[in-house]
């Protein structure tokens, strides 16, 4: 935990955040952190909303100030299945803060609900740790199911052939934006098309980006999905976040 500076105290400039945990994986680091919370904003000043931020090598990578592109990305999935398809399966690729997996926990609709996450660190924060408060009633109910493994793998592995009837893919900024080189290969020809044979016939891929990606869009045309389309999220500064989202044929 950062101190608190001579200075700070003084003027009741904010603290900086505050890493809760940091550990070291396979795939690198992966730090929990926290921002507001009791006198944070200085003596006397009320107590400041608690955000978690999750970094992962150095790259801010999501927190819980918001949600709301989070939550659209398992909204706009459900809409676009056919109206009389009876608890349909997803797959959440990202467990990140929660806010996926609790939207679609909380939409009877849904069927079982996978959530695959390949950071140990990411799936205690939720279990044991302060991510409770987003995602401990999602984590209770009987449809959801977390498999701690490799998303891109997982797709690819022969020996699990699972289908669903939604893939909802946040594990990077996006398609431009990778958090690994690994993950690349998750929006290249080869990765679509491992989506693509993961869904069901007529199910819906719906991916996360921090912006819009013209290039994607094209990528999903080629790789044989329809209705190809981008729903958008405004923020308060920049680009908007965005779900690109994609059917594969009946």
């Amino acid at each position: 935990m950062a101190p608190v500076t001579p200075t700070q105290a003084r003027t009741g400039a904010p603290e900086a955040p505050r890493t809760l945990d940091r550990r070291e994986g396979p795939y690198g680091e992966v730090v929990l952190r926290q921002r507001g919370g009791p006198g944070t904003d200085g003596p006397g000043t009320p107590a400041a909303p608690v955000i978690y931020e999750i970094i992962a090598n150095g790259c801010f990578l999501m927190d819980t100030s918001d949600g709301r592109s989070e939550r659209l990305l398992i909204d706009a999935a459900l809409d676009a299945l056919p109206a009389g398809r009876a608890h349909p399966s997803v797959l959440i690729g990202g467990l990140g803060v929660g806010f996926s997996l609790a939207r679609a926990a909380r939409q009877p609709r849904w069927g079982r609900i996978v959530v695959v996450e390949r950071e140990e660190a990411v799936i205690d924060w939720h279990r044991t740790g302060p991510l409770s408060t987003v995602s401990a009633d999602a984590l209770a109910d009987p449809r959801t199911e977390i498999r701690h493994t490799d998303l891109v793998a997982h797709l690819r592995t022969e020996a699990v052939r699972d289908t669903y009837d939604a893939l909802c893919l946040d594990i990077d900024n996006g398609p431009d934006w990778t958090v690994t080189e690994d993950n690349d290969s998750l929006y290249s020809p080869d990765g679509l098309a491992a989506c693509r044979d993961r869904l069901a016939p007529g199910g819906v891929l719906a991916v996360w980006s921090a912006q819009p990606s013209p290039a994607f869009e094209e990528a999903l045309r080629n790789a044989g999905f329809s209705g190809v389309h981008t729903e958008e999220i405004p923020v308060v500064r920049g680009v908007p976040d965005v779900v690109h989202l994609a059917r594969k044929g009946a």
